[in-house]
């Protein structure tokens, strides 16, 4: 992978706790489409960017099989500590040198990860891996979004934004950038010619503030801020908190609904 951030053993419990599963709406779209280019029977998946595993155990009743794999030896562990279905298994790897059998895989998913990958390597290794009509699903989420709250004496829906346009921002990669457009280049460089973008998936859900602030801590970009700027990074984000707590007239434990928006791109191998 072209890019590693999330290899520190905190960091990985970090992303355990914090980083959100995969939802149904996501999931159902990617097997609709695997059903419709390739059909059943469905015996091998590849989650490529597991992390500590989110996105893996939610593949586990469609497939006999799932393997996630991942650059971090620290998101593998955290992934192993969480009790999962019998046929979910994980193990080291790299996106672009996939140790698995030409043509013996069904589907090959990439969560929150495909923007650290190099693209023309990992194409020529998911064309090798996927059965004839495999799929690739490469999907991710713009930042959390705050809904329904007015009439407060700061706008806490604002106080979001400045935590990823006036804070995180300066930390940003290339790989950021390409979560910003919506993986265009991405799309663009999948060489299956059968191949297509979905937009515009919302989901809604409710977490505490704290939940909130953890989030936050666990991304690359306040990472990257952390260790260049220890003290600083701290009290931003310090601050951050405390002003969205005082928006909204509660705790860190004040519940408060978010949306997401995620984007997919799919794509099926030729015969």
């Amino acid at each position: 992978m072209a890019w590693r951030l999330f290899e520190e053993k905190d960091h990985a419990a970090m992303y355990q706790k914090y980083r959100l599963s995969s939802y149904d709406q996501v999931h159902n779209l990617i097997f609709n489409y695997l059903e419709k280019k390739k059909g059943k029977p469905f015996t091998l998946a590849v989650d490529i960017g597991c992390g500590s595993g989110q996105s893996t155990r939610g593949l586990a009743s469609y497939f006999d099989k799932v393997v996630g794999i991942d650059v971090s030896e620290a998101q593998i562990e955290e992934a192993k500590k969480v009790d999962g279905p019998d046929n979910v298994s994980y193990r080291l790897g790299l996106a672009e040198e996939l140790e698995f059998e030409d043509g013996s895989v069904d589907l090959v998913t990439a969560g929150i990860a495909a923007h650290w990958f190099d693209m023309e390597k990992f194409m020529k290794e998911a064309e090798r891996v996927l059965k004839p009509k495999g799929c690739v699903a490469l999907y991710c989420h713009k930042p959390p979004c705050l809904l329904g709250y007015d009439n407060c004496p700061e706008d806490p829906a604002q106080i979001v934004k400045e935590i990823f346009v006036q804070i995180l921002e300066p930390y940003e990669t290339k790989g950021h950038k390409m979560v910003w457009t919506e993986y265009k280049e991405i799309f663009d460089a999948i060489t299956f010619p059968d191949k297509e973008r979905a937009e515009d998936i919302y989901i809604k859900f409710k977490k505490p503030v704290s939940w909130l602030m953890g989030f936050v801590k666990s991304l690359g970009m306040y990472q990257i801020y952390l260790k260049n700027d220890p003290e600083n990074a701290k009290a931003s984000l310090d601050q951050i908190e405390q002003r969205f707590i005082n928006a909204l007239g509660g705790s860190s434990e004040t519940i408060v609904e978010f949306s997401l928006k995620y984007f997919c791109l799919l794509a099926s191998k030729p015969e």
